[in-house]
């Protein structure tokens, strides 16, 4: 993929978020500062920044070092790819049926092995802990809905 290919790729990315930005509900309560106005503002900066690359690939500025000597793929980079976004889908389908804990942990564990780690009892606890700690601080502390941590015991 060329630079200016990317710079076209990112630039739709950042039209679709602001497209996604006109569907989110206006908040019940009067505020000064709506649910709208941070991811706007990132929206905004990355737009900006996704314009600013395409104005250099246009000029040139930008190269493709992917086609350069020595820069092929990996073995084992077709593997690593599907247990990234299996990682994705297992949390998906299973977060329904299984709460948040579990899943996130799973997940967590595909993306671990996407990055060569091991699946052992050190990913799972890792990852574990780390899905743990999310759903306390999001779905206790913060009170965003994320369901149950685990559904047979809250």
């Amino acid at each position: 993929m060329t630079p200016v290919r990317l710079a076209f790729l990112l630039i739709a990315v950042c039209g679709v978020a602001a497209w996604q930005l006109t569907v989110i509900p206006p908040s019940l309560m009067q505020m000064t500062v709506g649910p709208v106005l941070a991811p706007a503002a990132i929206v905004a900066a990355l737009t900006l920044v996704a314009l600013l690359y395409g104005w250099s690939a246009w000029r040139g500025r930008q190269v493709d070092m992917s086609q350069d000597e020595g820069q092929e793929a990996l073995p084992g980079s077709t593997i690593r790819m599907f247990s990234l976004l299996g990682g994705g889908v297992v949390f998906i389908v299973l977060v329904i049926p299984l709460g948040f804990v579990l899943p996130g942990t799973l997940c967590g564990m595909c993306i671990a092995r996407a990055f060569d780690a091991p699946f052992n009892g050190k990913s799972l606890l890792i990852c574990g802990l780390i899905a743990g700690v999310f759903w306390f601080v999001f779905a206790r502390l913060l009170g965003v809905g994320l369901g149950p941590a685990l559904p047979w015991l809250f």
